[in-house]
């Protein structure tokens, strides 16, 4: 079993590098905080490098100043085993990958049903919410005494990637770990404030625009969001409006799939596009299409091509799946 054998790489190794996805969110921080705090109860070191800052309204969340923000001082970080969490691919990690030039051993902790299986060892669960209730599975097998602060981060990580427990992925096991990690003391309204309702109102203004050039198509089954990018650039925090308008999405009558579009403030001429569903249309097999992934129920991709003719690809690709059903 893979769980088993991660055990058996945490206690043959000594120093470690701890990568997640880009624009990370509470599941990527939550496991990777987790992750650390099992490594530095062993005894042993670690080091958590992001290829971006600390998204907005995660700075309560305990360890989150030890995150290092990719640098060239990066390269000089010693380690002898890099541990990739939240990721279905390795460059999903962006440039924190590359770290690791001399090929050390790669520890894959995931729960996309597309992991690519890319580690020396693999503890892929599709089957979990989130990676951070896989921390929690592994914090409990090497039997390590639970403390607040780690039971923090790995509740904030199971309570967002669930959508505070009410996505199909919540099971019983989800419930099991949630109500274990809040006997030590976590204030949950606290934690659903910081995360869910803590928007500047100045970003709430951009929700609007975002949220009120909302276009549906398949009579309704498809809801099309657009963040324009330089609407983006100007935005003052970093404030996730992406997911704001999925969220909303999803909130209305008749929609099985939500479809966001936006330019790739990185590369030209790429677009990021983030898919939801309720469950009957299997988003992650769309995105597969155009080379991404993610879950049945949550997924994306990053297209090359301008933003018009991605959309109409994906729009057409979704639709189609929609006549197959």
């Amino acid at each position: 079993m893979g769980l088993s054998k991660i055990c058996r790489s945490i206690k043959k190794y000594n120093n470690f590098l701890i990568a997640a996805h880009t624009s990370p969110e509470g599941d990527a921080l939550g496991a990777q905080l987790g992750f650390y705090n099992i490594i530095k109860k062993l005894g042993k070191q670690a080091t958590i490098v992001s290829d971006d800052r600390l998204p907005y309204g995660y700075d309560f969340l305990p360890g989150a100043k030890i995150i290092r923000r990719l640098d060239k001082e990066s390269a000089y970080i010693k380690f002898d085993c890099l541990v990739v969490l939240d990721c279905a691919d390795l460059k999903r990690t962006g440039r924190v990958y590359e770290l690791n030039h001399d090929n050390k051993p790669v520890l894959n902790i995931d729960h996309h049903i597309s992991n690519q299986s890319f580690g020396d060892v693999n503890w892929v669960d599709a089957r979990a919410s989130s990676c951070s209730e896989m921390i929690y599975k592994l914090h409990k097998r090497l039997h390590l005494a639970m403390d607040r602060d780690t039971a923090l981060v790995l509740y904030t990580g199971i309570m967002t990637d669930t959508g505070s427990f009410r996505y199909s992925n919540t099971s019983s096991s989800t419930f099991r770990a949630a109500a274990e990690l809040l006997k030590f003391g976590i204030n949950v309204a606290q934690v659903y404030r910081y995360t869910y309702e803590n928007i500047p109102p100045a970003e709430a203004k951009l929700l609007l625009k975002f949220l009120s050039k909302i276009k549906f198509f398949a009579d309704g089954r498809l809801a099309v969001f657009q963040i324009d990018q330089k609407i983006t650039k100007a935005k003052t925090s970093g404030v996730d409006l992406a997911d704001q308008c999925l969220t909303f999405g999803r909130t209305i009558k008749g929609v099985e799939v939500v479809a966001l579009f936006k330019k790739n403030l990185g590369p030209k001429f790429q677009v990021r596009v983030n898919l939801r569903s309720q469950g009957a249309v299997d988003v992650n097999k769309v995105a597969a299409f155009f080379g991404g992934g993610g879950h049945r129920t949550a997924a994306g991709c990053t297209v090359s091509g301008n933003l018009l003719s991605v959309r109409r690809k994906v729009i057409s690709k979704i639709c189609q799946v929609f006549n197959q059903k």
